[in-house]
């Protein structure tokens, strides 16, 4: 069932709610590509959207997708909970999958999505979609080159007044995003992952999550989540030796910014350092949909049989960190009832 070069590659979009509409558009719109199902358990979703794409069919069941020996892939926007079991599904029934992050809400459902790639020998791509972002593909060719010197530290921001969430919290909600991005931009697995996090307008449900994480190498990284917050940020620093980089994703002209500071040894001096304040540049970026971009990696993936950038293995790592990181949050929240 995987797609040759010699005709289009037949993908279905299962989920229409707030994600999918924007996958089915650019998965129309790629060159060698046909979007031949839609499916949502709304017929007035199926109606809204399928407007769009006429040449599409439509179900509310996924097992018709499924049975259509003709569908080379099956890309999921379902809710969270459903990833792991529906790619699963997906991969069983012989479909190259794309499922949107997280791969899994446990390691142990991460893991059988992992296996259920292996033993069909299909592609398993998970929506990192920040790691196809040229800002952030500029940031990591930026951190790799050595020209921030040693890498020390990395945090981001995930800042907003925004939706307020019953069914998962800040950790879940805005935290796959960052966790994916440092570990791309690090090129490793914390070996220790601290949380504490703040439940304000629903109980249980933390509004605000700050997490730390260190590494083998000795790197750290930190992430502050939040949806009640004055500020909109998406924001990844990178601290060097050297220099220093960041990404804004707010800033419309200079999504990226190098910072030649740091602290210099003096070649006379016994310890001493000082600081060192140089220039500031802004690299020019391509002005692309980074979701046009993964929509096409998973598509040349599925051409040339490589592994996605983001496969599932990466979003096994991602699951890894944030089960780590709520186990904290569980264990944080058990100590404060237990003085109470």
């Amino acid at each position: 069932m995987t797609a040759m070069n010699d005709h289009p590659i037949r993908v279905g979009v299962a989920g229409l709610g707030y994600w999918g509409p924007n996958l089915a558009r650019n998965f129309a719109a790629l060159p060698g590509c046909e979007l031949a199902w839609l499916c949502d358990a709304s017929d007035a979703t199926l109606e809204r959207v399928g407007t769009q794409h006429p040449g599409a069919r439509r179900t509310n069941d996924l097992a018709e997708v499924l049975a259509d020996g003709g569908v080379d892939a099956v890309v999921l926007a379902t809710p969270v909970p459903t990833h792991a079991d529906l790619a699963e599904r997906v991969l069983d029934a012989g479909k190259h999958c794309f499922v949107e992050k997280p791969l899994a809400t446990t390691v142990a459902d991460a893991e059988r999505a992992v296996a259920a790639a292996g033993r069909a020998g299909r592609q398993l791509m998970v929506g990192h979609l920040l790691e196809y972002h040229p800002g952030v593909a500029k940031l990591k060719e930026i951190a790799d080159s050595g020209e921030l010197g040693e890498l020390h530290y990395v945090y981001s921001h995930r800042l907003n007044l925004g939706k307020l969430r019953t069914d998962e919290n800040a950790l879940w909600s805005l935290g796959a995003h960052d966790v994916s991005v440092l570990l791309h931009l690090l090129g490793e697995e914390p070996s220790e992952v601290e949380a504490r996090g703040e439940a304000y307008m629903h109980d249980q449900v933390e509004d605000v999550v700050f997490c730390h994480m260190r590494f083998p190498s000795g790197k750290a990284a930190h992430m502050h989540l939040s949806w009640l917050d004055p500020h909109k940020e998406r924001r990844f620093t990178v601290v060097g030796s050297k220099r220093m980089a960041q990404f804004d994703d707010m800033d419309l002209e200079r999504k990226v910014t190098v910072y030649d500071k740091g602290f210099d040894e003096p070649a006379q001096g016994y310890g001493e350092y000082i600081t060192r304040s140089g220039d500031i540049y802004s690299p020019r970026l391509p002005n692309r949909e980074p979701l046009r971009i993964e929509c096409e990696h998973f598509l040349d993936c599925i051409r040339t049989g490589s592994a996605p950038r983001s496969d599932g293995q990466s979003g096994l790592r991602v699951v890894r960190v944030l089960e780590a990181a709520q186990a904290a949050l569980d264990r944080t929240r058990r100590e404060r009832h237990a003085v109470v």
